[in-house]
């Protein structure tokens, strides 16, 4: 009966074991926080368990059809493009960053602990974290440049389950 329980061989067990954890943290944090994390979390474990769609969800993938998105709908203008081009940069590369954490933590899925496992979506949580600060101001100095009109566009776009309806339907996957 221990082997059956046994978190070290049981990807299943451990990301139950690791979601129990979040669960008993979130006691602490906000409700609407700790629903993030948790479904954060078995998002990573939906893509650790299906390889087929790696290349389908990557971030990189999502990002760049968001990008594409984005450039349609800002209608970016020829006085905005360098602006623009950083705001693509850092989410190129943050987008790159988050890819090369999970794919890590999906190579490892059946080798983790459970503390191990924490770590390791902790340092994707960091990156998303890191992410954000490199691309607010990046975007902020687009922002300032826009016409009421653009702006407008940016506030709605960016309202919140807007990004990720937008970048499912782009990349063919269904919420």
């Amino acid at each position: 009966m221990k082997h059956v329980l046994s978190h070290s061989h049981n990807p299943l067990l451990r990301t139950a074991a690791s979601l129990a954890v979040i669960a008993a943290l979130s006691v602490a944090v906000p409700a609407s926080a700790a629903s993030t994390k948790v479904a954060q979390h078995k998002n990573i474990a939906a893509t650790a368990s299906s390889s087929k769609t790696i290349g389908k969800t990557s971030h990189t993938d999502r990002v760049e059809a968001r990008i594409a998105e984005l450039r349609g709908k800002l209608k970016i203008t020829p006085d905005q493009e360098d602006k623009w081009n950083n705001v693509t940069q850092v989410m190129r590369e943050n987008a790159q960053k988050q890819d090369s954490l999970r794919q890590t933590r999906i190579q490892a899925t059946n080798k983790m602990t459970a503390v191990e496992d924490l770590n390791s979506y902790s340092q994707i949580a960091d990156a998303h974290a890191e992410g954000l600060k490199k691309f607010i101001p990046a975007f902020q100095a687009l922002y300032d440049s826009m016409s009421d009109g653009q702006k407008k566009q940016a506030d709605a776009m960016f309202q919140p389950g807007q990004s990720r309806m937008a970048s499912r339907t782009a990349t063919g996957k269904k919420s």
